[in-house]
C-alpha cells in the first residue's frame, strides 16, 4: 500500500501530513504507527476523501456507521439522508452495507457524495448477485466472490469487511461446544453456508494471497471480519471466537509482510467483565493491530435500548484498548434503521468515544468538557449550548420553561446552586 511504503521510506506523504494535522500528533507519529501496523488509514487510490481518518493507537477513538438499503426497505435518496446524518454528527467513517437490487447504485451513490472513508462486506453483494439469478450464495463460485471485491475496489471502496477466519476448523469448534445464537455474522453465516454446501475451505482463507494483491493494488485496508463473533453474552468468549480470533492474527501479519493495511473486528455481545480480557487477547494475539469492535453490547434484555447496552461496552472497550467502534442504533436486532435511529446511534457512540479519549488520556479530549463546564457554570446558555454534542436538541430542551431571569434553568430556578456560590 501507497500508505505503508511512503511509511517506510520515511516519506510524509500528503495524506498522512493531513492525518497527523486532525489528531494533533506529528507526521512521525502517524509514519511510526503505519510500520508498525498498529494504524491505518482507510483511503482507496481511486478516491481523495476529504476527511480522511487514521484509526489506531494513541489516536482519538474513531466511529463507523453502517448504513444501506435491506431486501425489503430502503432506496438511494434515503440512504444518503443517512449518510448527510453521518456527516454533521461527525461518524469517521460509513460502511455500505446494502443488500437491496439496487446496491451497485447505492454505493455508487454514497462513495460520490460521501467526504469520508466508505467500507463494504464485498460478500454481500455475491449473494444479491446469487439471488437476481435465481440461484443461491451457496451455488457462486471463487471467481464469483472475487469479481465483487474486484468490481468494488475499482468503484474506489476504501475499506473491506473480508471473513476468512471462518474456516473448517472453527466450524467444527462451533459444531462440538455449541452456541444459543450461534453465527450471527451474515457474510460468516453466508461463507459457513457456502463451505458446508461445497464441502470445501473457507475460499477467502485459501485465497487470502488474492485478496492481498487486490488490496495492495488500490491502498484498500482489510477489516478481518470475526464471523463467529458472540451474538449473546452467555456465548462470549468461547472457543470458537478465541480460535477465529488466533487464524485474523495470523492473517494479518501476511497481510503486514506483503505491506497491506489490516485492522481486527471484535465481538459482539460480551459482559463488561470480560471487556478488558477481549482486548487485552485481541492486541496480543494480532500484534496490536487496530481493533474494530461492535459495541460489544453488555446485556441482552434492553431491544430498542440497544445504542445504550452497546455504548456502555464501546466505551469501555475503548478505555482497555479498542481503536474503531462500529455503532449500534436503537432499531438493531428490530429493524433496518430510520433517520433518527441513525442520529441516535451515532450520538450514543460519540459519547463513548469520548469518554473513552478521556479515560485515555488523548490530547485535547478534556478540554471540550473543560469549555462546556465554564459556559455551563456561568449560564451562559448560549455557548453552553452551541459548544455541546447535540445543540440542537440541547436548546430544544433547554427552551421547554420558561424562566423569570435568563441566567437560570427551569430545574432549579432561584435555588440554583451555580447562582448561589457565585454570590457567595
Amino acid at each position: 500500500m501507497r500508505q505503508i511504503n511512503d511509511a517506510r521510506r520515511g516519506h510524509k506523504a500528503e495524506l498522512i501530513k493531513r492525518v497527523a494535522k486532525l489528531e494533533g500528533v506529528s507526521s512521525r507519529f502517524i509514519i511510526d504507527g503505519l510500520k508498525k501496523g498498529t494504524i491505518v488509514i482507510p483511503a482507496n487510490r481511486l478516491r481523495n476523501i476529504k476527511t480522511p481518518c487514521a484509526i489506531g493507537k494513541g489516536l482519538r477513538t474513531k466511529i463507523n456507521a453502517n448504513i444501506g438499503t435491506s431486501p425489503y426497505y430502503g432506496n438511494v435518496s434515503e440512504e444518503l439522508k443517512k449518510l448527510d446524518i453521518c456527516v454533521k454528527y461527525h461518524a469517521d467513517t460509513v460502511m455500505d452495507l446494502s443488500t437491496s437490487n439496487d446496491f451497485k447504485a447505492v454505493l455508487k451513490s454514497i462513495i460520490k457524495k460521501s467526504p469520508m472513508p466508505v467500507g463494504t462486506v464485498p460478500l454481500y453483494e455475491v449473494a444479491v448477485r446469487a439471488k437476481e439469478k435465481n440461484s443461491s450464495f451457496a451455488k457462486t463460485s471463487v471467481d464469483d466472490i472475487f469479481f465483487a471485491i474486484q468490481r468494488q475496489a475499482e468503484e474506489g471502496v476504501d475499506f473491506f469487511t473480508i471473513h476468512a477466519g471462518v474456516t473448517e476448523d472453527v466450524l467444527g469448534l462451533l459444531k462440538k461446544h455449541g452456541r444459543i445464537a450461534g453465527i450471527v455474522s451474515r457474510g460468516g453465516a453466508l461463507m459457513a453456508k457456502w463451505m458446508k454446501k461445497n464441502k470445501r475451505e473457507n475460499p477467502l482463507y485459501e485465497n487470502f494471497d488474492r485478496v492481498l494483491s487486490i488490496a495492495k493494488e488500490y491502498d484498500i485496508a482489510l477489516s478481518l471480519g470475526d464471523g463467529l463473533r458472540p451474538g449473546s453474552v452467555c456465548d462470549a468468549t468461547d472457543k470458537p471466537q478465541i480460535a477465529e480470533l488466533k487464524i485474523l492474527g495470523k492473517l494479518a501479519r501476511r497481510a503486514k509482510e506483503k505491506g497491506v493495511q489490516v485492522m481486527i473486528e471484535g465481538p459482539g455481545h460480551v459482559p463488561i467483565n470480560q471487556i478488558e480480557k477481549n482486548i487485552k487477547l485481541q492486541k496480543k494475539l494480532c500484534n496490536n493491530a487496530p481493533f474494530y469492535v461492535l459495541g460489544p453490547l453488555v446485556t441482552d434484555v434492553a431491544p430498542g435500548y440497544d445504542h445504550i447496552t452497546s455504548a456502555i461496552g464501546a466505551s469501555l472497550a475503548g478505555y482497555y484498548g479498542a481503536d474503531f467502534l462500529c455503532y449500534v442504533t436503537p432499531a438493531e436486532h428490530l429493524s433496518i434503521p430510520t433517520l433518527e435511529d441513525v442520529k441516535e446511534g451515532l450520538i450514543a457512540y460519540r459519547i463513548a468515544a469520548h469518554s473513552a479519549d478521556i479515560a485515555k488520556g488523548i490530547k485535547d479530549a478534556k478540554g471540550w468538557d473543560k469549555t462546556v463546564s465554564i459556559f455551563r457554570t456561568s449560564r451562559d446558555w448560549k455557548r453552553h449550548i452551541k459548544a455541546s454534542m447535540d445543540p440542537e436538541k440541547a436548546e430544544a430542551i433547554h427552551k421547554r420553561f420558561k424562566t423569570e431571569t435568563k441566567d437560570i434553568c427551569s430545574m432549579c430556578g432561584e435555588y440554583c446552586p451555580l447562582k448561589i456560590s457565585e454570590k457567595i
